[in-house]
């Protein structure tokens, strides 16, 4: 099965034949049921990708960049190139639950393991409460743009925003928890259905926007703010890319890990760059710049003012919310597989880990933080810690491309299924991914680093006073 290179303590490595040796034993007793194909995986990144972001951001990212947004776009996706092929090479090497807390484990050590799943679980946590405020907003924009009411601000909204409680993502929280303790063929199928319902509204769009009002001349001046302007717009759109990482968490629940989970990052990452350029050339070259960059919803103006269908407003209000409730869905799934592995690592109470023999999910953690999240976007406000995504997901990112570049020098005959082309014998790509990861990262609000260092204070904290004396690795050395 393999043997840790460090034989004890906080940086003892679980190798990754012991990864997945553990892996086969549970899934032998009654662990995770392997029940999803490439396809329904590359739906599953493409549901945690394709979110608010395209509806929203494009307007952020057309105010620092203009027209030349579009260039942002592919700037942002070629930043997340990199991790990408990384995060594809080691979960087809080590098709174990996880993420980068699992790839973090058989590189890294014991410890910064744990720090990445602490990271991740606040990440994940932050997000899906995040999202499903968001949800609400949207469907009170729904209801507004289509029926002509609103649900009151009292139930609408959260404190912080003058209302008592958000009723709507309380609601849809629950919704998404139930339909996760079902099973993972359900919650893969509803998934599925909710990508083609978005992609097809977006296609509606791009449709639209090309045969009724798109104009050259909107597309001049093309570039006001010069390249400063490209890569300041490329920073803030890089978010709407995240969520592609989340196809590595249904590994153990993958038909044939080994060959579709490289597959369904790498394609879902492909499909969401080709539909969000093909949105933003649509959106830019619909409207002015001003008029998109000082709506709301810039994607429902370029069809009201651009091309002149009001009721296109509903439709892409409509596709919003589906999106939402996707990325809402594919995010609160990866936070439970990772909170998983963790819990049957023993770093957290093993026995919330149990797999329900009936359903083949781990029910008991998954209500316990829909519980959670849904009172946390019901009353705490969000607008300040949400940037903590951002930083957790790139802390994600440059552990996965380092751990890349370690196991190809201890491990270089491992069988890699797929491998990160120029990585070896001089790790090109990763390191260009940890450069533009740092470079991002420093971007990035003080307040947001000093946020970030009191959790993972926290968390350290905690992996000494419990995870370390109950880790399953560390009770294995000590006996």
């Amino acid at each position: 099965m393999g043997a840790s290179r460090s034989t004890t303590g906080p940086f003892a490595v679980k190798d990754h034949s012991r990864l997945i040796a553990d892996t086969e034993a549970g899934a032998e007793e009654g662990g995770l049921k392997r029940a999803v194909g490439a396809l329904d995986l590359t739906a599953l990144g493409i549901g945690a990708v394709i979110g608010t972001g395209i509806f929203v951001v494009i307007g952020e990212g057309i105010g620092l960049a203009g027209p030349a947004v579009i260039l942002s776009f592919v700037l942002a996706a070629v930043t997340c190139v990199f991790s990408a092929l990384c995060y594809a090479e080691l979960a087809s090497s080590i098709p174990v639950s996880g993420s980068a807390y699992t790839y973090a484990y058989a590189t890294l050590g014991e410890l910064v393991a744990w720090i990445i799943g602490w990271d991740l679980i606040l990440e994940y946590g932050v997000a899906v409460a995040a999202v499903a405020v968001g949800w609400g907003g949207n469907l009170n924009e729904f209801l507004d743009n289509t029926f002509g009411f609103a649900l009151p601000e009292s139930i609408a909204n959260p404190p912080e925003e003058g209302g008592t409680v958000n009723l709507p993502a309380v609601v849809i929280v629950a919704c998404v928890t139930f339909l996760l303790v079902r099973g993972v063929r359900e919650t893969a199928k509803a998934n599925f259905f909710m990508v083609i319902f978005k992609l097809l509204i977006l296609a509606f769009f791009i449709v639209v926007a090309f045969a009724t009002a798109f104009s050259a001349d909107n597309l001049s001046p093309f570039a006001p703010e010069g390249v400063n302007g490209v890569v300041s717009a490329a920073a803030v759109i890089f978010f709407a890319y995240i969520g592609f990482d989340a196809v590595s968490t249904g590994a153990e629940e993958a038909r044939q890990p080994r060959r579709d989970l490289p597959i369904a990052i790498i394609g879902s990452l492909i499909i969401c760059t080709i539909v969000y350029i093909l949105v933003s050339i649509a959106a830019v070259g619909s409207l002015d710049a001003k008029a998109l960059q000082e709506s709301e919803a810039p994607l429902a103006a370029a069809l009201d003012e651009g091309a002149g269908i009001s009721w296109g407003a509903s439709i892409v209000a409509l596709g919003a919310l589906v999106a939402i409730t996707s990325v809402l869905l594919t995010i609160f799934y990866g936070q439970t597989r990772i909170f998983f592995a963790m819990a049957r690592d023993g770093l957290m109470p093993r026995n919330i880990a149990k797999v329900n023999p009936r359903t083949g999910t781990p029910a008991k953690l998954t209500i316990g933080l829909g519980v959670f999240i849904a009172a946390l976007a019901a009353f705490v406000p969000l607008s300040e810690i949400v940037q903590l995504v951002n930083i957790g997901t790139l802390f994600a990112f440059l552990l996965v491309n380092i751990g890349v570049v370690i196991l190809r020098i201890t491990h270089p005959d491992m069988e890699r299924p797929f491998r990160v082309p120029l990585a070896w014998p001089v790790p090109i790509f990763p390191l260009i991914g940890v450069g533009l990861i740092i470079y991002l990262m420093q971007e990035l609000p003080a307040a947001t680093w000093w946020r970030f260092g009191i959790w993972l204070a926290i968390g350290i904290a905690f992996y000494f006073l419990y995870g370390r004396r109950h880790s399953v690795l560390q009770r294995e050395h000590r006996s």
